[in-house]
């Protein structure tokens, strides 16, 4: 059963990050689509900033990655440990970024002198999503082989 959980944390980081991506890019997307309907120009920044909750899946494949290759009793509860708290953290951070995006394509799609500063909330939300990598990336080290 142990090594069960290990297989499951092992995987977990790059499912709920690419969980987590999916629903911030649909978030964002839909705004992107509704400014899109009302301004004449400027669709490709509505697009990126839709697509910026997508890094979580990066950043969950290289935490899979990091993690030991080889599944056994003495490491299984530490990798189900690390990829289910790292994985979280990914999922709800890219949620909350697409959420963040999609008030930034509202706001600059009414006020576009405000389209830069109308992205400092999700890039704060995105140094979230990094600090849990790094040091998911750390505590990876330290789980016995």
């Amino acid at each position: 059963m142990e090594v069960v959980l290990g297989w499951i944390g092992l995987y977990a980081p790059l499912a709920l990050g690419a969980i987590g991506s999916m629903i911030g890019c649909l978030r964002g997307g839909m705004a992107a689509c509704g400014a899109m309907m009302e301004v004449e120009s400027g669709y490709g920044r509505y697009v990126g900033v839709a697509a910026m909750p997508s890094s979580q899946t990066i950043y969950g494949i290289v935490v899979t990655m990091a993690l030991p290759a080889v599944i056994s009793a003495a490491n299984s509860p530490g990798i189900f440990a690390l990829g289910i708290l790292s994985g979280m953290a990914l999922l709800v951070s890219a949620y909350a970024q697409g959420v963040a995006c999609a008030s930034a394509i509202n706001a600059s799609k009414n006020k576009p002198e405000v389209f830069g500063i109308s992205l400092a909330p999700a890039a704060l939300i995105e140094g979230f999503a990094v600090f849990a990598f790094v040091f998911a990336l750390v505590l990876a080290g330290r789980l016995p082989e």
